[in-house]
């Protein structure tokens, strides 16, 4: 990670670690940088999410991005993995979803993409950074000055190959989707609508402040309240981005980024779809998806968390399907990241073509007990060094005998996290105490 970018962009409260002026200059460099030797000006294009900030960085990037010579495209509201899908398939340069994913509304973020719709490379993120800290870039001058268009017409692309996806109606399904009052919150109900499912939306209804608020997949407990009310036959959560989705089965029960891998997983081996026989999840992934997955002859390949180290082990290995246990899904074969409305339609043909319900799908599956803290600090990598800390980590995992314990950083918030695993529940809580207990002596918890 980088001084800015971490796992998934640079991201930060609005104003205060993110700052309208450093979308002017992300916007600068990137005009400048993909117009090098082109006759032909830079195209950009840049979607948002319905923070009330979201409008401030859009302008404020689109404004550097033109001052460079750069032609910008808008998408207006729309979905991460639209961006991604759009810069792939449109012949954009690069493209830029301001987005703080699952994040509180006072947060927000910038993502960026390559002209395959993938994450921007290490190099060129390292040399925005520089940029960001002092480099100096002319501006564009008389006909050299970009301008703006109007692309709202790409989420009607973007929503029509969606529905290319599905080999199967949702007639006849009953089906709940709660939208975090994000970039979902139009197109997700579209696209069941479209398929002939019966759709009961809540989290429709964004006001710039209430994204994520007590809704989508961060906070499941609106969703599995719609689900048991209204009888549905299954339920799907965005975050505030919709590159994520948590599915809760017709009983209530929470299906989360490891469910759905186990039951995607076999579901593409049965159409012999599942290239080399194997999944990439991360090291937060529970154990109990080795172990289900193991039972069908299915490898499991772990890596650093973030969508962007999935998809590139699925590149390095040739798997065609990763993921986390967040909900972040990669369908290597029809996406370069994650994407919650494309997992919500896998999930459902995997219901209608096998004839059960989600329940069934997952039956399979059997998780360890697992304890997750999260912890805000001011200094991540003090508490990652810290004697104190790293002494205790190796007691707990001498008292865990066979499970596991991780101390990790969180590539998108001043947080730390503790992940404690194992085949005695009791166990896991201890240790998981005794591990913030000692982080808590460290120094300054926000």
């Amino acid at each position: 990670m980088g001084k800015y970018f971490g796992t998934d962009g640079f991201r930060g409260g609005a104003n205060e670690t993110l700052t309208a002026i450093h979308a002017f200059r992300v916007g600068r460099f990137l005009g400048k940088y993909f117009s090098r030797g082109k006759r032909e000006r830079a195209k950009i294009l840049v979607g948002k999410d319905t923070r009330l900030s979201s409008y401030m960085f859009e302008y404020a990037l689109t404004a550097g991005a033109t001052a460079s010579g750069a032609d910008v495209y808008l998408l207006h509201v729309t979905t991460t993995p639209s961006v991604s899908y759009l810069t792939r398939t449109e012949g954009f340069d690069c493209g830029v979803m301001i987005s703080a994913s699952h994040n509180p509304y006072t947060d927000n973020g910038i993502k960026l993409f390559n002209a395959s719709g993938e994450k921007l490379e290490e190099h060129i993120l390292n040399r925005v950074e520089e940029y960001l800290d002092g480099g100096n870039i002319p501006l564009a001058t008389k006909k050299e000055i970009g301008r703006t268009v109007d692309f709202v017409a790409g989420r009607n692309r973007y929503l029509a190959y969606l529905l290319t996806l599905s080999r199967t109606s949702f007639r006849g399904m009953r089906v709940g989707l709660d939208c975090a009052n994000g970039s979902a919150w139009q197109i997700s109900k579209a696209v069941f609508d479209a398929l002939g499912a019966r759709v009961f939306a809540i989290g429709v209804e964004p006001d710039g402040t209430n994204i994520n608020a007590n809704c989508g997949s961060t906070h499941i407990s609106a969703l599995q309240a719609l689900v048991m009310e209204r009888n549905l036959d299954v339920g799907f959560a965005f975050d505030g981005d919709a590159d994520r989705c948590i599915c809760v089965d017709e009983r209530g029960d929470v299906v989360d980024g490891d469910g759905i891998l186990y039951l995607s997983a076999r579901a593409m081996k049965n159409r012999g779809e599942l290239e080399k026989n194997g999944v990439v999840a991360t090291v937060m992934s529970n154990l109990g998806l080795e172990t289900s997955l193991a039972r069908d002859n299915i490898d499991l390949l772990r890596c650093e968390v973030g969508d962007k180290f999935v998809h590139d082990e699925l590149v390095s290995s040739g798997y065609m399907l990763g993921g986390e246990q967040s909900g972040h899904i990669i369908f290597k074969k029809v996406s370069a990241t994650g994407d919650g409305i494309l997992t919500a339609l896998k999930v459902m043909e995997t219901m209608i073509v096998n004839k059960c319900p989600l329940s069934c799908l997952v039956e399979g599956f059997k998780p360890i007990p697992q304890h997750l803290k999260n912890i805000k600090v001011a200094d991540k990598n003090a508490v990652l060094k810290d004697e104190t800390v790293i002494y205790t980590l190796e007691v707990a995992r001498k008292r865990l005998e066979g499970g596991r314990i991780l101390l990790r950083a969180s590539g998108t918030e001043p947080v730390v996290r503790i992940l404690a695993e194992g085949a005695d529940d009791a166990l896991c809580s201890e240790v998981v105490a005794d591990v913030e207990r000692a982080v808590l002596h460290v120094g300054e918890v926000l």
